[in-house]
């Protein structure tokens, strides 16, 4: 099962950025590229690459 997105370790502004966008689950993360979630206001490369290293773990990604 995978985790849902409010229990990964990101930062409280990286989770209100996801959540303002309409983005609650790990595979809705794969509709957006690595550089849309970057864009979103709030997140930073630290949530990015915190986000990126729990899709692959999954076996997912970040849109091409």
């Amino acid at each position: 099962m995978l985790p849902e997105l409010k229990t990964i370790k990101i930062g409280e502004p990286a989770q209100r950025a996801l959540k303002t966008a309409g983005i609650d689950t790990l595979i809705q993360v794969c509709d957006y590229s690595e550089k849309d979630i970057l864009a979103l206001h709030g997140i930073g490369s630290k949530a990015v690459r915190i986000i990126k290293e729990l899709l692959e773990k999954e076996g997912l990604s970040f849109k091409k």
